[in-house]
């Protein structure tokens, strides 16, 4: 991850001084799922995103835009037990997986102020743990350390900075890190965001 962080920097360095340049602030709304194999059970994880923007500008309608954000991602689930062919015990589990998220946008602005965004995205797993309401216990081991997919989104902004954004992160990868199982998951995220360039 420092080698990440060091090319990440060492990009906008390049690009701030042959480009102009622009830095920012951005953080939201989360609605993060999981896809995949035995995934009728689960639901959608509310939580939040927050993290830093740059955006370079290459002509009047194109820029490149770098960012680093925590993003809270992950599912709700329901687990039944059955006991002799009848439901015993449901149980309401939430799966709690934080990321460090990594996209590299290109942007094109249509008009004034609105664009579309597409790039892709390495995220960076920071914590993952399991909680059923009476006990909290970590999944870390369980769950992939980077996650790789692609962000697609619009947004718009104002002429003093302020700006919104809709955006879809799809995971690629596999999330699944266990032994012995041929399940197959990945994440899925909508957010909803505002940010302000400085």
């Amino acid at each position: 991850m420092k080698k990440v962080l060091f090319v990440f920097v060492l990009c906008l360095g390049y690009f701030s001084n042959a480009q102009e340049f622009s830095f920012g602030v951005r953080g939201g709304y989360n609605l993060a799922g999981i896809q995949g194999d035995n995934a009728n059970g689960f639901q959608m994880r509310h939580g939040f995103h927050i993290g830093i923007v740059t955006e370079i500008k290459i002509t009047n309608t194109f820029s490149v835009q770098p960012e680093i954000s925590y993003s809270q991602q992950g599912s709700d689930q329901s687990s039944v037990f059955i006991f002799e062919e009848f439901p015993l015990i449901d149980t309401a589990l939430e799966a709690r997986y934080n990321y460090l998220n990594v996209p590299v946008l290109a942007k094109y602005y249509v008009f004034k102020g609105f664009s579309v965004e597409v790039g892709p995205q390495v995220g960076f797993l920071l914590s993952a743990e399991v909680d059923d309401g009476m006990q909290v216990v970590s999944a870390k081991d369980q769950i992939k350390t980077i996650d790789v997919g692609v962000t697609i989104g619009i947004g718009y902004k104002l002429t003093n900075g302020l700006n919104f954004g809709v955006r879809y992160n799809a995971g690629f990868t596999n999330i699944n890190d266990v032994s012995n199982t041929n399940t197959k998951n990945n994440n899925g995220v909508m957010q909803l965001s505002i940010g302000y360039f400085l």
